[in-house]
Order: C-alpha cells, then sequence, then structure tokens
C-alpha cells in the first residue's frame, strides 16, 4: 500500500503507547485486587468468559484508531473498478480472406459469433459502433447502446476483395472525434470514407483546433477492438493509423483470426495463400498501450472476446482509499464503545 503523506505514519507510534498505558492500569487494578480478597474472589467467580469481554473493546478501540491514524496518510491501493471506458468500436475484417475455413465454420461467421456474444456480455450503458473493413472502411452502425442494432448490423457483412486495416482504425477514430478532421485521402487512402449520413457532407468543415497529442492509453472513454485475418494490402499504413490513435490516447486492442500458416483459398477462378500478419497486429497494440490476441479457432475467439469484456468493463488503477479506511476506524470505535456499554454500562 502506498501513501500520498507518508511522513504522517509516524502517528502510529502513539498505539504502542496506548497498549503500555492499558497494560500499566491492568497492573495497577491487580494490585488493588490483591489488597482486597474479596474483589480478587468475585473475578475468579466471574470465569474467562468475563476476561476476554474486558479486553475484547479496548483491542476493537486499538483498531479503530490505527486505521484512523493509516487515512490521516491517505493511502492509496490497487482495486478493479468499473471501466471510465463508454465507448468500444468494432473494427471487425470483410475481406475475401475471412472466407477460409481453417476456423470453423469459416473466419468470418466465427467473428461475427464471437462479436454478437461480446456484446451481450457488455453492460447496458456502453455504447458500441461497428466498422466493417476490406477494401474500404465504412460505418456499419453508429455508436449506439441498441443490441438489437448491432447484431443486424454484424449479420449484414458482405464479403469484398481487399485489406485496408489502417482504414478500419482511421474511420473508428472519426466516428471516436468527429470534429477532427480526419481525412484517409491526405494520409494516402484514396478509398472512400464512409462515416456520416450524405445529408450531412455538404455541411462546412468546423474549424481545426489545435492538436495536443496525449499519452498513449491515456483516453478512458473509448476503446478500438480491431478483428482481422489478413495482410494489409491497400490503404493506410496501420503503423501510421495507430500512430494516431496512440497520439490520442486510445487503445487499439487486435485480435488475429486465423492459423499462423495460414489456409489456400480460392474464388472466381483466383487462388491464394492467406496469412496471418501477427508483427502488425502486435506493433499495432504496443503502440497504442493495448493488447494483441490470437485467435487460431473459434473456440480461441470467443475466450478473446470474453476476456476483452472482462478488461474493457472492469479496470484495475490505484485509488485512494481514505474515506474507506477512516469509516472503518470509525466503524471499530463505535463497536468499542457499544460493547463496552452493554456489557460494563460504561464506555471503556
Amino acid at each position: 500500500m502506498v501513501f500520498l503523506w507518508p511522513s504522517l505514519l509516524w502517528l502510529l507510534l502513539i498505539l504502542p503507547l496506548l497498549v503500555l498505558l492499558y497494560l500499566w492500569l491492568l497492573r495497577r487494578r491487580k494490585v488493588q485486587a490483591l489488597a482486597y480478597p474479596g474483589l480478587a474472589l468475585v473475578r475468579q467467580a466471574l470465569g474467562s468468559r468475563a476476561q476476554w469481554r474486558r479486553h475484547l473493546p479496548p483491542l476493537l478501540f486499538l483498531l479503530g484508531l490505527a486505521a484512523l491514524l493509516l487515512a490521516a496518510a491517505r493511502p492509496l491501493a490497487v482495486l478493479k473498478l468499473p471501466s471510465e471506458q463508454q465507448t468500444i468500436i468494432l473494427a471487425m475484417d470483410v475481406s475475401g480472406s475471412m472466407r477460409a475455413t481453417d476456423v470453423e465454420p469459416d473466419r468470418l461467421t466465427a467473428a461475427q459469433n464471437a462479436a454478437k456474444a461480446f456484446i451481450k456480455e457488455l453492460p447496458r450503458h456502453v455504447r458500441v459502433g461497428v466498422v466493417a473493413f476490406a477494401g474500404t472502411a465504412q460505418l456499419a452502425q453508429l455508436p449506439t447502446q441498441s443490441h438489437d442494432d448491432l447484431l443486424k448490423a454484424i449479420d449484414s457483412f458482405q464479403l469484398q476483395r481487399g485489406t485496408a486495416t489502417g482504414n478500419g482504425i482511421m474511420v473508428a477514430l472519426a466516428t471516436l472525434f468527429p470534429d477532427a478532421g480526419i481525412d484517409i485521402a491526405a494520409l494516402g487512402g484514396r478509398q472512400a470514407m464512409r462515416v456520416l449520413p450524405m445529408d450531412q457532407v455538404t455541411r462546412p468543415e468546423p474549424e481545426q483546433k489545435t492538436f495536443t497529442p496525449v499519452a498513449p492509453g491515456s483516453y478512458r472513454s473509448a476503446a478500438i477492438i480491431m478483428l482481422t485475418d489478413g495482410q494489409r494490402t491497400t490503404g493506410v499504413d496501420p503503423m501510421e493509423a495507430a500512430q494516431w490513435a496512440a497520439d490520442r490516447g486510445v487503445r487499439v486492442y487486435t485480435v488475429g483470426v486465423g492459423t499462423v500458416q495460414g489456409e489456400v483459398i480460392g474464388f472466381e477462378g483466383w487462388s491464394m495463400r492467406v496469412r496471418l500478419d501477427e508483427d502488425t497486429l502486435k506493433a499495432v497494440a504496443l503502440r497504442t498501450n493495448a493488447e494483441y490476441f490470437h485467435a487460431a479457432t473459434a473456440q480461441d475467439l470467443r475466450k478473446v472476446y470474453e476476456t476483452l469484456s472482462s478488461r474493457i468493463s472492469v479496470e484495475t488503477k490505484e485509488t485512494e482509499v481514505t474515506a474507506l479506511m477512516a469509516l472503518a476506524g470509525a466503524a471499530l470505535m463505535l463497536l468499542a464503545g457499544a460493547l463496552s456499554v452493554w456489557w460494563f454500562g460504561r464506555v471503556l
């Protein structure tokens, strides 16, 4: 345990002094009992039960005082608390390689089922948005608390050619920061980025504000989860997109689906081997102070989403527990006084 004001811990030296005072008082009473034999006989008749009752209230009082003195030093403890993250963007790969069957029944279906189970496990207050990316990236569902709308958006995925992992991250960022002026074309990605409804496209662009980067992972109001199975073939460099996310403090959790050795798939007269680019996915997660997960089977994928659900819904952080410590101390001292009055008709 860490203390913000550790110098006040010297006050704990009061406790051994009080213990010595208590022992001195017990010794003094014992001397008085020897001077009056009748009093000693009465105490002997009361038995051992009265003896432990006699010492319990002072013990509780000392424990309560110790808790209050610790509270004065403002203790910090590592606790698991409800996450402050309120918005999660699922960026999901819908490229043609997702038809591979090395993850049963196929990569896309397994990813859809796992994502839907993940959404159902999230608290209702968390908003979730869905981004689908292949050769282009688009917002499939605006962040919402409606699980039904999210499930419909995931079920509507259609496979397309190309894999623009960087575009998926950038569209997710544009969804989280609509006034940031994020432009994929300016970053070298020529694919369309559909984020806002068409009736809002003609609106004048907001005046851009001066941007100051923050520490990676420091933005606690949102997170991005990107699920993909292949290497980037077009669009924005995913590492450049990861840097945009890191500068804004947004964590990008990456999930690699499929086997490392990959699989040969064919479609409309062509065939190719689709491999998992783990190195890039690990680098994206590392740059944004997040984590990478590998899912080689449908069961692995479900476990990954279960892990992500628990880590995003609850986070471990250092928190000041002064109030809790003071409350515990006060409760112990009140209990000590109440027992003393109940058993002996006096306060300690």
